[in-house]
């Protein structure tokens, strides 16, 4: 088949994603896929799955959505997101018969956009492919939503060597893995270069060390949650000198916990939750970050800081390997004990805090698009014929 789609002269790219980490790790590649106009279409939907925190995002980037879907409705569970993705993306795929349709991450919006693309016959392609902690419940339900999204996809950019070792152990085709890096990375340093003050001058005073907390996982609601609270307390009443910023975020499972176990403790620092510009400089101005976040995980070693992870398990072990972070539960007397070593231990700290980022150099995106124009544009035939293949196999099934 020739470079040219049988459609137009065009091969269209739709990108989806619906919270904010999804819409800072497509960002570089939405920008990027703009450097190629000559060759491909781009098109960026938005679920709007979080919509108060993808918004300040696609200022940031200076991203207009061609669709919002704006399904974001109070209290909504993971159903909800999920029949709501599927209805309303099955008109737009319709409308626009993208060549393919890029996902990122682990959402049930990168699940359910997934697989309407699967029904519709659309191949998907699938950045930060690979991730697992090989545990379904941890995280939930991000583990299946990625160990999903795989079976159904085409195109797989793993962002790791081993993310791709797990894709190959699962019977995913070599040729169709592309080891990158993270995008992540790529936004990161774009933003943490910009000049930047805080509106809120409680975080320009700041005096002394700092220590960044971020926790709202789904799994750690509930008993663990508390212990997480129970022992920042008690590391902020044992050391005074040390402020704890805690933008606390929106779920009411966190903030009931929060404000009344942490609320009244004089060098804790509890804020609403960051745009992404500030967020990132507050990660720039930490000594070292305590989090229950992926993606924290992969940014937070370009910037030379320690991480703490408040899980038990965690997809990236990279940067665990590497020496940049521990795995220290939500067990009180293991989050006192680390973070009493990093406050007190100089060779421990930097030991840590200099370690060479596994999630990438800052080129992720131009991999992406550059591995896109080959298997799409060139070898378009060979994509279709794995579909028919697969669905076929499917069939006989």
């Amino acid at each position: 088949m020739d470079l040219i789609n049988s459609k137009s002269h065009m091969n269209k790219i739709l990108c989806v994603f619906g919270t904010r980490p999804e819409a800072i790790k497509l960002a570089p590649v939405i920008k990027e896929l703009q450097q190629h106009s000559d060759t491909m279409e781009s098109v960026v939907v938005v679920t709007a799955q979080h919509r108060q925190m993808l918004d300040s995002v696609l200022d940031v980037f200076s991203i207009k959505p061609d669709y919002d879907m704006n399904i974001m409705s109070a209290n909504q569970g993971l159903t909800d997101i999920t029949c709501k993705v599927l209805k309303n993306i099955e008109m737009i795929y319709e409308k626009e018969q993208p060549d393919l349709v890029l996902v990122q991450g682990d959402t049930t919006t990168v699940f359910a956009a997934s697989l309407a693309a699967y029904y519709k016959r659309i191949p998907v392609g699938h950045v930060e492919a690979g991730l697992r902690s090989h545990n379904k419940y941890h995280p939930f339900p991000e583990e299946i939503n990625r160990c999903l999204t795989s079976v159904m996809a085409l195109l797989h950019f793993a962002p790791t060597d081993g993310a791709k070792t797990n894709l190959l152990n699962e019977g995913v085709n070599e040729e169709s893995v592309c080891v990158t890096g993270n995008t992540v990375v790529d936004a990161l340093l774009d933003v943490a270069e910009r000049d930047f003050k805080f509106s809120n001058d409680l975080l320009n005073n700041i005096k002394g060390r700092m220590i960044l907390i971020t926790a709202h996982r789904r799994e750690n609601f509930g008993k663990s949650f508390i212990n997480i609270c129970k022992a920042i307390a008690t590391l902020a009443k044992q050391y005074p000198d040390v402020t704890f910023v805690y933008p606390v975020h929106l779920n009411p499972n966190v903030r009931n916990t929060v404000y009344p176990m942490l609320g009244n403790i004089s060098n804790i620092l509890l804020i609403e939750p960051l745009e992404y510009v500030p967020f990132v400089h507050l990660m720039k101005r930490a000594y070292l970050i305590l989090t229950d976040s992926g993606g924290i995980q992969e940014e937070a070693p370009s910037l030379n800081k320690p991480v703490l992870i408040l899980r038990e398990v965690t997809e990236r072990p990279e940067i665990v390997t590497a020496g940049g972070a521990k795995l220290v539960g939500s067990h009180p007397p293991t989050i006192i004990t680390e973070t009493m070593r990093l406050l007190e231990d100089t060779k421990e700290y930097n030991r840590m805090a200099y370690v060479s980022n596994p999630f990438g150099d800052g080129r992720a995106a131009q991999r992406i698009i550059n591995f896109i124009k080959h298997k799409l544009i060139r070898n378009k035939q060979e994509i279709t014929v794995e579909l028919n293949t697969r669905e076929e196999q499917h069939v006989s099934v």
